[in-house]
């Protein structure tokens, strides 16, 4: 590409593109048009393949501003193409945020919803002249604009453009858009419509059919029937019809499916903001950044993402978070320190509704309504983002579909050696013109199979049948025969790996500095004013949804053990009261406050007044739970009490660090350290009685900084987050097949190592290293620090807000013999600073991190593409939609769930549990074996009979069309479509299938058997020319009276001539031999064990070799008149086909001695047993690999076969064996890394 005139345009994003500027050439495009119409449209669907030769041919470069057409190229490993089309639309400014004055809105009040330009002209007086013309282009569902300040295209995503703090937002952009300024933003935006457009079955099909295989597939039914051969050509044809419809009905239904699910709540009626007091309805549709909308009280799915401005809603984030629980979202803080933050979704997402989520409830006050400004439409959502990489993913890359071509061109290759040939030949022998075209364009149809997809797609087909009987349904079969390479599955957590919620072991509270003993009963065991019990039952963001207690499931958890009601206060008495009306709790069997009536004056000051004395505690503020801070706290009154009470909960240590010591009982950590070692979730709570001064309206205001201190320590209550039953077993069966299994989770730090110790994936003596980065600042780099453990236990750190673990006592590196037995735990925040600030560390530190947490789900992408990016295949298994992204992105991805995930996902399980990745991993080695196989067999089948043509062409000879009919649809299609069904072994075995086509083995076993099978069909052809009774045969030859040996056997009628020399005894010869050739391809590459069940267990496959073994024996030994004349077959003497029996069987016995004992015993043991991984991860020692290469034999064959010092070829396994030897690696304990020095380390 030119550089000097190329952009590169989402810079540093995952979508990065080089994109380059082309006009198009009259004379070019002239040239272009005679070539194809002289080419017959082949030269089309050349530049159709290759859009970039398509561009260069038609048009010149050009600066990227004055470009018509854009040719744009992906930065990643893939490098695809992509061309587009440059777009100019009229707009009164350049950018949707221009400050543009309006003289008037519509003077009836009413427009359509399709975009008038003239209306928007008309709307802006101050225009004198012609409005400026804007530069445009669509490329995968989004639209980007030319700037020329930059000088490029740029995508304009919304309000977030605009760099706002959270202040300006509410006191600048409350009041909305006026009409005219929301009809010039969607001159930018378009319609807020995440619009899934389903092809029709028109356009489908034609892409289906310009591939390179149906053109080459039309172009041999074409051949044969100039050929007349047309039994074998509606044979393919039919194969070809059958696959091209599975194939649209599968890709129909996928959109359907996607479209189905994104239209469900696309377009609604929403309230949106005229001003500071007009409120109009409106299409959801009609909606840009800038809007103001009102929020339903009763609810509504969101149709864009937006912040809120006012008023507070409880959410459903179960589209982005796979977890069905109510999130309360509160209005953009607008203090001065929060306040001058600006506004970022990521940042400030507890206050953004996004998408597609599901608004439950909102509270408004006394007329005031739930405001949300909208940042975000159509394919800019978080939801949108969501759709497009299901849309427009990036493509899978697996070595054998990329084997599966260079193969082909080999045969292409010697296609090419045939057809120089074939025409050599002939016009020696002066063949007429029509048959030398038509014989040397067959032998490219011989050389490559037409019948090769439809061969290769039979073992896919067939276990994706096995797949759905087992409960797993697949939308992407291809992607069946990459599971079975799968080295590393990645693991959910909470319900995938977990049971969804917690339960309530028991409590440990403490009293006047120590711990008493522990409770299973809170409700029953602690007294009915004890602030433990308040604390449980108050400390929570729980709410009540139709009447069902709904939020976290740790709270629900909580406050069902206290036995406790909540009651809070109705829609009718919200809207009569100020914001305070607290939500009330109180013991059971109580009975209901009557609320006292405020008076104006007593709104005013909200002192503390009197109430009847029952024991009801009213939550009067809340500081939600934060995931940086690790606590959460809410403030409490009595009602009737005179003071209130701040109760807090959160990470034990977090919470024991803003206790007075005095409370914290002096065995806290080792209490703690038991619990956490046997894999409990432990929270603490702590409580505080506040000053009697506070007034309601003060708390509104209180700093949580300042609450959140002096605390009283009340003790801990135990969660336990049960595993699945078969979640142990499953990682236990993965780990011994040597498959690494790692945990990504959006959960916290010590939840999951805690798991991961429980289900296997971290052993009991083998240590955690908490990977601790923070980012530059304060003056210093960015740096890592190194926290070693060897149990989850968490420790307080309120300045990092990072759970850091008990580290090693002294500087020392762990001794020699736990070198490898050790396991990183990073966080989604930590993976982020890595990789900006420690880019070198990524891969070392993927190839042995275990857990991942506090993941986002873009993040579980991320983390998915660098395991990719040091050639792991990744399995991933999740139940949400937030593993949407990760699903789509693995090798293979398998969901747990139905809903959205289902849709992203590959593969999708019935059973709710993770037994469902053996299962789909031993498919799919069945499946890739069995690929293997149909593809050697259908490579030598292609290369025997080309064999067979080409001696045949020697003496101007051919096969019979019923011949070659009897070879490609009885012995072939029925053996290819047989030897499919093996089905997968019962266990998973240590041992990996290969995963390329163009490997040592291979190479040795195809190119053994083609030698083999040259070598015999030569000497038969040779030999029979020799025998005493061989002469040119015509039609009255009688070989057969040469030689009777008491056999009666008629002589041979025949036809009175044969124009296309097919009845000879070379033909017959040859078509005996290499029938039985492709029968014993067939059974030495139909392989069983260990990646396949044993062929005799295949019945079709082994049915179907006898009776075509026991047919040819027959029609050899003892000639049927009526098939020699249907089949175009001589008679030959008695001893010639005793001699063709021995040559058939030696045939057989050096094919298979070659395949199974040459190459599966002794080269496999000492030349092709490649540098594996132990079941630790690392690469095995060099001294092992030293002992194996002492052996004179293996040394040998090594040099034979240039394997003598041969580098593994997967990076993971190089980076474990240059690792094993680095001696500083891992870091020593309790040090940290810092980016302006990445690879040197100092001790703390």
């Amino acid at each position: 590409m030119e550089k000097g005139s190329m952009k590169i345009i989402n810079k540093d994003q995952e979508d990065e593109m080089e994109v380059l500027g082309y006009c198009v050439s009259r004379w070019r495009l002239a040239l272009v048009c005679v070539g194809v119409l002289c080419t017959g449209g082949l030269l089309l669907l050349l530049l159709y393949w290759l859009p970039e030769w398509g561009v260069k041919s038609t048009s010149t470069p050009c600066p990227l501003r004055d470009a018509k057409i854009l040719l744009l190229r992906s930065t990643d490993e893939f490098r695809r193409w992509f061309r587009v089309q440059v777009h100019v639309m009229q707009a009164p400014g350049r950018n949707p945020f221009d400050a543009v004055d309006l003289k008037t809105s519509p003077a009836n009040g009413h427009r359509t919803h399709t975009l008038s330009m003239g209306f928007i002209l008309k709307s802006f007086a101050f225009l004198t002249s012609p409005p400026p013309q804007i530069c445009y282009f669509t490329l995968h569902s989004m639209q980007y604009f030319w700037n020329d300040t930059i000088q490029n295209f740029e995508v304009i995503n919304g309000m977030e453009d605009q760099r706002l703090s959270c202040s300006s937002i509410v006191s600048e952009h409350s009041s909305g858009l006026s009409r005219p300024q929301q009809e010039y933003r969607r001159l930018f935006f378009g319609e807020n419509e995440i619009a899934v457009r389903v092809p029709s079955l028109f356009k489908l099909l034609i892409k289906e059919v310009l591939n390179p295989f149906y053109i080459f597939q039309l172009f041999s039914v074409i051949l044969w029937s100039a050929e007349e051969y047309y039994y074998y050509a509606a044979t393919i044809v039919l194969m070809s019809v059958i696959s091209i419809a599975i194939s649209l009905y599968t890709i129909k239904k996928q959109y359907v499916m996607l479209h189905d699910m994104v239209a469900a709540h696309s377009i609604v009626r929403v309230s949106v903001c005229r001003g500071r007091k007009e409120v109009e309805e409106d299409l959801s549709t009609d909606l840009v950044p800038g809007d103001v909308i009102v929020i339903p009280s009763k609810g509504t799915i969101m149709p864009c993402d937006a912040v809120l401005i006012s008023g507070t809603c409880i959410v459903n984030e179960s589209m982005l978070t796979g977890e069905s629980v109510p999130v309360t979202k509160t209005s953009l803080p607008n203090s001065d320190t929060e306040g001058r933050e600006l506004y970022n979704t990521e940042l400030h997402k507890r206050h953004t509704l996004f998408c597609g989520t599901h608004v439950i409830q909102t509270r408004f006050y006394a007329g005031e309504l739930v405001k949300a400004l909208v940042v975000r439409t159509g394919f800019g959502t978080e939801k949108g983002q969501l759709v497009r990489a299901i849309l427009y993913p990036k493509p899978t890359d697996f070595k054998l579909y990329r084997d599966a071509y260079l193969f082909l061109l080999c045969l292409v290759g010697v296609a090419a050696i045939g057809f120089i040939y074939t025409i050599v030949l002939s016009v020696m022998n002066q063949v007429p013109a029509k048959t030398i075209i038509i014989e040397s364009l067959d032998i490219v149809t011989i050389t490559v199979p037409p019948a090769l997809p439809a061969a290769m797609t039979a073992g896919i087909v067939y276990a994706q049948q096995r797949l759905k009987r087992a409960g797993i349904f697949c939308i992407s079969p291809q992607r069946i025969n990459i599971c079975g390479q799968l080295n590393l599955v990645c693991f959910d957590k909470t319900g995938t790996l977990t049971e969804d919620g917690l339960d309530l072991w028991s409590v440990h509270r403490a009293e006047n500095g120590r711990f008493v003993q522990p409770e299973q009963d809170p409700g029953t065991n602690c007294e009915l004013e004890s602030p433990f019990l308040a604390c449980m039952a108050t400390c929570h963001s729980l709410t009540k949804i139709d009447g069902e207690l709904s939020g976290d499931p740790l709270d629900l958890k909580m406050f069902n053990a206290t036995g406790w009601i909540l009651e809070e206060a109705t829609e009718e008495e919200t809207s009569l009261h100020n914001p305070i009306m607290p939500t009330v709790v109180k013991p059971p069997k109580q009975p209901k406050a009557r609320e006292p009536e405020v008076t104006a004056a007593q709104d005013q000051s909200m002192e503390l007044y009197e109430l009847p004395d029952t024991y009801e505690l009213g939550i009067v503020r809340q500081f939600p739970f934060s995931s940086g801070l690790q606590r959460m706290s809410v403030v409490v009154r009595r009602l009737g009490g005179k003071h209130m009470e701040a109760y807090l909960k959160g990470a034990p240590e977090v919470v024991s660090s803003l206790c007075q010591s005095s409370t914290v009982p002096e065995n806290f950590t080792e209490v703690l350290e038991d619990y956490t070692s046997r894999g409990f979730r432990v929270i603490a709570l702590a409580h505080r009685q506040l000053e009697s001064k506070l007034t309601w309206h003060k708390v509104q205001s209180l700093n949580r900084d300042h609450l959140e201190t002096n605390m009283d320590f009340l003790g801990l209550v135990i969660m336990q987050n049960k595993l699945k039953p078969e979640s142990a077993e499953v990682l236990e069966e993965l780990r011994q097949a040597n498959i690494r299994t790692l945990m990504v989770t959006g959960d916290n730090m010590l939840t999951a190592i805690s798991v991961a110790r429980d289900c296997g994936m971290i052993g009991p003596q083998e240590r955690v290293i908490i990977v601790d980065a923070q980012p530059p600042g304060g003056g210093r780099a960015a740096m890592i620090l190194w926290h070693y453990t060897d149990c989850p236990t968490a420790l307080a750190n309120k300045d990092s807000h990072f759970q850091l673990v008990k580290m090693e006592s002294d500087g020392a590196l762990p001794d020699g013999g736990l070198r490898g037995q050790f396991h990183f735990a990073i966080s989604g925040k930590s993976l982020a600073i890595i990789m900006e600030h420690f880019p070198d560390l990524v891969p070392k530190l993927v190839l042995r991190g275990t857990v991942f947490a506090r993941m986002a789900p873009d993040q579980k992408t991320q983390l998915v593409e660098i395991l990719q990016s040091v050639d792991y295949f990744v399995g991933m298994c999740g139940d949400g939609a937030n593993d949407c992204g990760a699903l789509k992105r693995a090798h293979g991805g398998i969901s747990l769930s139905e809903l959205e995930a289902s849709v992203a996902s590959p593969f999708t399980s019935t059973t709710p549990n993770i037994s469902c990745v053996p299962n789909l991993i031993r498919e799919g080695r069945a499946a890739l074996i069995t690929s293997f196989c149909v593809f050697k067999f259908m490579a030598l089948y292609s290369i025997i009979q080309y064999l067979s043509v080409t001696l045949l062409y020697f003496i101007l000879s051919n096969l019979g069309d019923f011949q070659f009919l009897f070879i490609d649809v009885v012995i072939i299609l029925i053996i290819a479509f047989t030897m499919s069904l093996n089905p997968a072994w019962k266990e998973l075995v240590a041992q990996r299938p290969p995963s390329s086509l163009i490997s040592g083995p291979l190479l040795f076993s195809v190119l053994t058997q083609i030698m083999v099978c040259l070598s015999f069909q030569a000497l038969a052809f040779v030999l029979v020319q020799h025998q005493s009774w061989y002469e040119k045969w015509t039609p009255l030859s009688d070989a057969c009276n040469t030689s009777r040996i008491g056999l009666s056997i008629s002589p041979n009628t025949t036809h009175p001539t044969d124009h296309k020399n097919i009845r000879n005894y070379e033909n017959t010869t040859l078509f005996y031999i290499s029938s039985f050739q492709y029968l014993v391809v067939a059974i030495i590459y139909s392989k069983g064990k260990p990646f396949r069940q044993s062929s005799y267990k295949n019945w079709p496959f082994v049915l179907s070799c006898i009776s075509l073994y026991i047919f040819l024996f027959l029609i050899m030994l003892y000639p049927v008149s009526a098939i020699d004349n249907f089949l175009e077959i001589v008679c030959v003497p008695y001893e010639w086909r005793i001699t063709m029996v021995i040559i058939i069987v030696v045939n057989a016995v050096v094919s298979f001695v070659l395949e199974t004992l040459v190459l599966d015993v002794i080269l496999w043991r000492f030349v092709f047993n490649e540098d594996k991984l132990r079941k630790d991860g690392v690469a095995p020692a060099a001294q092992n690999t030293q002992l194996s290469n002492d052996q004179w034999g293996s040394r040998f064959l090594a040099w034979v076969f240039c394997r003598n010092r041969k580098t593994p070829q997967t990076r993971f396994i190089q980076l474990a064996q240059e690792l094993q030897d680095d001696l500083d690696w891992p870091p020593r304990p309790q040090t940290c890394t810092y980016g302006t020095a990445p690879h040197h380390s100092l001790i703390l």
